[in-house]
């Protein structure tokens, strides 16, 4: 890969560490040091105010604003307005002055600056020494963190040390809805308040109408003197602290946010609603409060841990990744999913796209069920709006979108947005998925059917016949390799397709036995007719499935083969970013590709194919893969090592865990890759471990790259603890739990229970 690491950070196996302050890396450790807790996140700007580039960004899950989007010619299906997760209230606002010196880490003089995010207890620390005009000489230490219990508080201490001086300082501490231009244009102030027992401010979108309420209280041992200051969309308190020499004084500010996303609720019941909120957690103590939120991280960390033995940097990151994917979502809340950036930055405006089926299921799958099924009870909770997005395309049934916050399809690019229609089946996926690792026949019988059915419906209604042989596909259509658009018979989208319909027909002839009452009322809801399951049937065993059977070879679409050929090693590193630098049409001239297409057919549905077949279209289509996209390493990786190829499965596999912390694709300063994140988890456990889970049992064939002495992981399967660590010479497994696991280790099956102790198999 063309695409070169740029280290900053320090490697240290527990932590993410900054030693002095480098500005032009400014926007990049926002997004590596966010903070999040799946209701609210906060990058990790520099609340005491910084003149130079930052972005200040504090969210919610599933708020947005909305936004028009414009078209120079306007045609049916093309989406006219974009809701994006945007920057809400900055409830960490804070300014300091000493004798008049406002602090700017930008134009102070500073010294010894060091910040640490501690992934162990999920704290965020930064500290250094600020110097004043006059020779003044201060430690300041501030400590944030968002309560993974009570998903409303977040929590900020400030801590000053003066080293050689007594006096007084200060702060102003408050709740801004005009951090910057662009949030100043998406809200209005409806209330603020000071109030005996806090201060309070409600904000609203102007265009979505949504609420967010915001609260804080103060607490120090230091503060002589306290005011209140308001403007147009601030509120907050100035107080003044005094200071000591060489003894520490702490400001500690205690936040409850809420936030309503229903647009038509009053402000009043917010504002009223938000209150009750906050008079009930205000009150908390932050040690106690503090030490309750490191006791859930450390219980985290015994249940989903991955060690590596000799390889620090990937130690590092892979810890990294398991901390944003597990504080960006843990399954807390139905209604709510994973954006692309999680909730680290705006990108992607905060939407939801199939890499939740695709990349992030797996881990959710075999860590948290619960969350699992959350997921997909957020896929069923939008059913309605993926129903009126196919009759917007003149289909039927239900048509997911490719980009979404609210279920509604949000992405402006026609091209994306009619024609990227392989997410019903990705959901469809994970249905399938998720009923095979968890057996939830209760999701699956109630509401898993009723999304099959009008997902294969949509299908049935968007396919199409070949005048000559009469079988079935899909033309006009982008599959995941965004680089070719308007092709025909993508062949991932085609086999995706094939084995959803096969899946749903499954389901309804296991129903008429097991849950007979229960697949009546699913009918009823969806209107099934008698005709449909065959319908279906038809189009699944007539699938095109473009395949050359000489090679064994998959085309990843009609004419593909016969496409130009481009040496990807022949384009100029300074050209990537291609949108960037190429001319759109130019994009999509070549074989090049962008992203894996038949080989995420060959990851999802791995036991459907042989070895060799695997092997022949990873070494055609590999070196055609430029990996602009961010979640395309891991599933390179996944397979190489699946072939035998250690060191390019190696390779692809560090730049999947550091992919931001190395900032390889100069963007991570937009937010962090969340999805990219969870397949660097795959790359792991799937990758390396070998694990397979797509067939009759579950399969592992550990492999260990040559760089490492040992590692181990666990996954929660049929509710016991499997545990695996792999060492040079052998392969480790230990079950923790009631139940007996079959699984297939090597190709041989084994019957394992905790009563058998370690199973030791040699490698």
């Amino acid at each position: 890969m063309a695409k070169i690491a740029n280290r900053y950070f320090k490697v240290d196996p527990w932590a993410i560490i900054e030693e002095g302050f480098e500005p032009s890396y400014g926007r990049v450790a926002e997004s590596v040091f966010a903070l999040a807790n799946e209701y609210m996140g906060v990058r990790g700007y520099f609340e005491e105010g910084y003149s130079g580039e930052r972005q200040i960004g504090c969210y919610f899950n599933g708020l947005y604003e909305e936004t028009e989007v414009k078209h120079p010619f306007v045609y049916k299906g093309f989406v006219h307005k974009s809701r994006d997760m945007c920057h809400t209230v900055d409830w960490l606002f804070t300014r300091i002055m000493l004798d008049g010196e406002l602090l700017d880490i930008a134009r102070s003089k500073i010294k010894d600056f060091f910040r640490i995010l501690d992934l162990k207890n999920g704290t965020l620390v930064r500290e250094y020494i600020w110097e004043t005009q006059d020779g003044k000489q201060l430690k300041m230490t501030f400590e944030r963190f968002l309560s993974m219990i009570t998903p409303n508080l977040g929590f900020q201490s400030i801590s000053i040390l003066p080293v050689n001086f007594s006096g007084t300082i200060d702060i102003i501490s408050g709740l801004d809805f005009a951090g910057d231009q662009a949030s100043e244009r998406k809200w209005v102030c409806l209330k603020k308040e000071n109030r005996e027992d806090m201060v309070a401010i409600l904000g609203k979108t102007k265009r979505s109408g949504l609420h967010v309420f915001s609260s804080f209280v103060l607490e120090s041992d230091n503060i002589t003197e306290s005011r209140v200051i308001e403007d147009e969309k601030f509120i907050g308190l100035s107080v003044r602290l005094k200071l000591n020499e060489n003894e520490t004084a702490t400001l500690v500010k205690k936040v409850v946010n809420y936030a309503e996303k229903k647009p038509l609720t009053p402000s009043e019941a917010v504002w009223k609603q938000g209150v009750e909120i906050a008079q009930k957690y205000l009150k908390t103590d932050y040690d106690n409060e503090l030490q309750i939120h490191t006791s859930y991280w450390h219980n985290v960390w015994q249940n989903l841990d991955i060690t590596i033995e000799g390889d620090p940097e990937n130690q590092q990151g892979i810890r990294y990744c398991i901390y944003q994917l597990h504080q960006t979502y843990h399954g807390s809340d139905p209604t709510l999913n994973i954006g692309a950036k999680g909730l680290t930055g705006e990108a992607y405006g905060g939407k939801t796209y199939w890499d939740t089926e695709a990349y992030c299921l797996q881990f959710y799958l075999f860590n948290n069920p619960k969350a699992a099924r959350n997921l997909l009870e957020y896929r069923y909770n939008v059913l309605p709006q993926a129903i009126e997005r196919a009759r917007e395309l003149d289909c039927e049934g239900a048509c997911y979108p490719i980009s979404s916050i609210d279920g509604e399809e949000g992405c402006g690019a026609w091209q994306h947005a009619s024609l990227q229609i392989h997410v019903s089946g990705s959901i469809a996926y994970g249905i399938w998925h998720y009923d095979k690792i968890c057996g939830d026949k209760d999701f699956l019988y109630n509401k898993g059917i009723e999304m099959l059915i009008q997902i294969c419906r949509f299908y049935a209604s968007r396919v199409q016949q070949d005048p000559h042989t009469g079988k079935y596909g899909f033309y006009g259509v982008m599959g995941v390799d965004e680089f070719h658009m308007m092709v025909n018979n993508n062949c991932f989208l085609n086999y995706l397709v094939k084995k959803s319909m096969e899946f749903t027909l499954s389901v309804i002839e296991e129903m008429k036995v097991n849950a007979p009452d229960l697949l009546s009322e699913a009918i009823v809801k969806t209107g099934l007719k008698s005709n449909e399951p065959e319908t279906w049937r038809r189009i699944s065993e007539n699938m095109i499935i473009l395949q050359d059977k000489n090679t064994g070879l998959f085309e990843q679409h009609d004419g593909y083969f016969r496409l130009p050929h481009i040496d990807i090693h022949s384009i100029p590193v300074t050209d990537f970013p291609l949108y960037n630098s190429w001319s759109y049409d130019r994009i999509y001239r070549t074989d090049m590709i962008k992203q894996p297409d038949v080989l995420m057919m060959l990851f999802l549905y791995n036991q459907d194919f042989p070895y060799d077949v695997k092997k022949v279209n990873y070494e055609y289509y590999e070196p055609r893969c430029i990996h602009e996209s961010s979640l395309s390493p891991s599933i390179h990786s996944i397979l190489a090592a699946e072939i035998g190829k250690e060191d390019e499965a190696y390779e692809f596999f560090r730049f999947a865990t550091r992919l931001d912390l190395d900032d390889y694709n100069r963007n991570t300063c937009e937010g962090l890759h969340i999805t990219s994140i969870a397949a660097a988890w795959m790359n792991i456990v799937y990758g390396f471990g070998g694990l397979r889970s797509d067939g009759e049992y579950l399969k592992l064939s550990p492999s260990i790259p040559k760089h490492w002495k040992s590692y181990s992981f666990r996954i929660l399967y049929k509710n016991s603890i499997l545990s695996v660590t792999v060492t040079k010479d052998n392969a480790i497994f230990k079950v923790q739990g009631d139940s007996l696991i079959d699984v297939v280790i090597y190709e041989k099956l084994y019957q394992i229970s905790q009563s058998d102790g370690e199973i030791i198999v040699s490698r």
